[in-house]
């Protein structure tokens, strides 16, 4: 008789919902880099990752964090700041000579709109090559923020709640209502960076 367990562990980055390794297979048989889009709560993270013999490599990157240098007062993990997020990826990795990358979303389910496709959308912008479909882009109003900006102008018709909702954005100067315009100026900031 055979001694010992007769089940087969999965990898551990597996088991901890981390890494899907038949995506990951896919994605690195394609032979491109992957531009790898991580949101939390409170940030997007994007990479453009290239995998070699050595192990996997970041070409460009580019965090919600740093839309601060280029005066973006809004929030940080929210559908423009990943629009944003992206389009500095893109043009990093522009400039570092790549032109096509495939888009890894990780272990997360693919959402129409979400904010993932939104940083997608902002490479794409940038003039970076992904392969996607069109109606899984976020519509041209949400990547302005103008449901932020008519969500806010609800809340100050209505009731209280305007205040606390945006205290972020009052505190930083910035009126939620006035998130489209704010958007324009810091996109055409991120494009006229070198």
């Amino acid at each position: 008789m055979a001694k010992g367990p007769r089940y087969r562990l999965a990898f551990r980055r597996r088991r901890e919902g981390k890494t899907d390794y038949r995506r990951r297979r896919a994605l690195l048989l394609s032979g491109l880099p992957r531009m790898v889009v991580r949101p939390t709560l409170k940030n997007i993270h994007v990479q453009i990752i290239e995998t070699g013999e050595g192990g996997d490599r970041s070409i460009a990157c580019a965090s919600s964090k740093e839309l601060k240098r280029f005066d973006w007062r809004g929030g940080t993990g929210n559908i423009p700041a990943a629009y944003l997020t992206g389009l500095l990826a893109g043009r990093r990795a522009v400039a570092r000579g790549i032109s096509r990358a495939v888009l890894d979303i990780g272990p997360r389910g693919a959402t129409a709109g979400s904010r993932a496709f939104a940083a997608l959308k902002g490479a794409l912008d940038a003039g970076l090559e992904l392969p996607h479909g069109d109606g899984i882009l976020p519509q041209e109003s949400r990547i302005k923020g103008e449901h932020i900006a008519s969500y806010a102008k609800g809340l100050s018709e209505a009731s209280g709640g305007y205040g606390g909702m945006f205290s972020l954005y009052i505190g930083a100067g910035l009126g939620p209502e006035g998130i489209p315009d704010h958007f324009d100026q810091v996109k055409r900031a991120i494009l006229s960076a070198d």
